[in-house]
């Protein structure tokens, strides 16, 4: 299982070497910072997906696709970390991750969100999100079929990175039509920071 999983962060770091690298680096205070340009935020979203996506394809778990919705609950929940200076998973008016998605109107399986607080891209973010297994279990939870990825970057470079997944009703239904197992319990979601 370990050299899976070691194999799994080779690959994906061999896939963000392979990205075509940021244009736009300066140094705040001895830090290396990444900004994000226009051009660059337009980008972003896909490099993420087909990263996220070869990770899954090495792991036998299916693609997922851009959803505008969790899109939009992690553009709300980077922006309010920023407000609130803290990598956590609530928002500054108590909501949680569920709360958030439903907000922005998913109707689907919330299933997951990891955070980061980090002056790094997108790429650099994924491969630390990688080596922690419960951020690796959000990006590779076999329901799992939507993807959501935003950011806010403050003026100093640091940017607030956010990555939520989940499941359309669709697919929640097509699963319980099949005979696999439905939980019983309530919706388990899981939260993830690095």
């Amino acid at each position: 299982m370990l050299r899976r999983l070691l194999l799994l962060v080779a690959f994906g770091l061999t896939l963000a070497a392979c990205a075509p690298a940021p244009s736009s680096y300066d140094t705040q205070g001895g830090t290396q910072v990444y900004r994000i340009s226009a051009r660059e935020a337009g980008e972003i979203p896909i490099r993420m997906l087909d990263s996220v996506n070869s990770l899954r394809q090495a792991s036998g778990a299916a693609p997922l696709q851009l959803n505008s919705q969790l899109n939009a609950a992690a553009a709300t929940h980077s922006r309010d970390m920023s407000v609130q200076n803290r990598p956590w998973h609530f928002g500054s008016d108590g909501s949680s991750p569920l709360d958030r998605a439903r907000r922005a109107g998913y109707s689907g399986k919330f299933l997951g969100e990891n955070i980061s607080e980090t002056y790094e891209t997108e790429l650099e973010t994924l491969a630390a999100w990688m080596q922690e297994p419960a951020t690796r279990e959000v990006i590779l939870n076999r329901e799992a079929r939507e993807l959501g990825i935003s950011w806010f970057q403050e003026a100093s470079g640091k940017i607030w990175w956010t990555l939520v997944t989940g499941a359309p009703q669709a697919q929640t239904s097509f699963i319980a039509e099949q005979g696999f197992a439905a939980p019983s319990a309530p919706e388990q979601i899981t939260v993830s920071s690095f």
